[in-house]
């Protein structure tokens, strides 16, 4: 069949069930009718003379057809919307676009908080979505086009993904004012005396900073594990309970509750953390508007200097 007597919306449709997982949710991500949709995967279901995808509970299961072209679909149609918008050039004062970045949770907070004052006054129309993503899933979400980047340590992912330096997290201990055990430095057997809070969404294994102290011989005492930052600086500053964590995260929490910033006292490896995009938005104009801006805030994260055993400096006005 020539490609001139085939629909190509119909792929689109085909995408968007294989990504969504029904017709439903397909519905819903095309603003289309149940009915449109039903009608285009009958038609893809003569095209290639295969049922594409069968209901298993409440999931529509692709087929080994489906799974086999799924990869080229998404391509073709990925290069026609970088085609469509290499047409039409970006201005972030008028697009309309919504972004979705993958990010850990330590980098959330003062990653996005650089990123809206960076975007608030340019893009006014500009929507941001952070997620989080598994390692092991931001190449298939980069390729798929449900992350338009995503930042993480060094990964092995393949040449299609690309990839840039962003910044360094170096990590810190929290301790709040006035804790009666400490003076105006944070030593090894002080830190070890100390209870600690430890950050983390595992409910099982370690953390970076007690993987870190192992490899050294060491163990500290967890006293509460949470895995919120901002509730364990609250939990810092109310307690004799230390939080080790990234300078960044001290910076951009810390001001609301006055807790001092010591070094970490062991030689543990600092974080050096990557930008990714996928290959086919290496030159889309809105992709590598984003990439600007995030790779912006990581400059400006390194080059904040914290003002050690005191409160970290405050962060620019919006």
């Amino acid at each position: 069949m020539h490609i001139s007597n085939v629909d190509l919306n119909l792929f689109v449709v085909f995408e968007a069930i294989y990504s969504e997982g029904g017709v439903s949710r397909a519905c819903r991500r095309l603003n289309l009718t149940q009915p449109a949709i039903s009608h285009a995967l009958g038609r893809l279901r003569l095209m290639f003379n295969d049922p594409l995808f069968v209901r298993r509970k409440h999931v529509m299961t692709p087929t080994p057809l489906a799974r086999e072209i799924i990869v080229t679909v998404r391509h073709a149609l990925s290069g026609l919307e970088t085609t469509l918008s290499q047409a039409n050039r970006f201005d972030p004062a008028t697009a309309r676009r919504k972004f979705t970045i993958g990010l850990r949770s330590n980098l959330e907070t003062p990653l996005l908080s650089g990123l809206v004052r960076r975007i608030v006054g340019v893009a006014p129309l500009i929507d941001v979505a952070i997620v989080r993503a598994e390692r092991r899933d931001i190449e298939h979400d980069l390729t798929a086009g449900t992350l338009d980047a995503a930042v993480d340590t060094l990964l092995p992912l393949s040449r299609e993904v690309r990839r840039e330096y962003i910044l360094t997290e170096r990590v810190v201990v929290l301790i709040r004012r006035n804790h009666p055990d400490l003076g105006e430095k944070l030593d090894a057997d002080t830190y070890l005396r100390m209870e600690h809070i430890c950050v983390t969404s595992r409910r099982h294994g370690l953390s970076f900073e007690d993987f870190e102290l192992q490899r050294l011989g060491i163990d500290r005492k967890v006293r509460l594990q949470c895995q919120n930052y901002a509730a364990a600086c609250r939990a810092v500053s109310q307690s004799n309970l230390a939080l080790s964590t990234s300078e960044h995260v001290a910076s951009a929490l810390n001001e609301s509750y006055s807790n001092r910033v010591f070094p970490f006292p062991f030689p543990i490896h600092t974080h050096d953390n990557y930008l990714y995009w996928q290959s086919n938005v290496e030159d889309d104009p809105a992709n590598r508007w984003l990439r600007e801006q995030l790779l912006a805030v990581g400059q400006d994260l390194m080059r904040n200097e914290i003002d050690w055993g005191q409160t970290p400096p405050l962060p620019k006005a919006i």
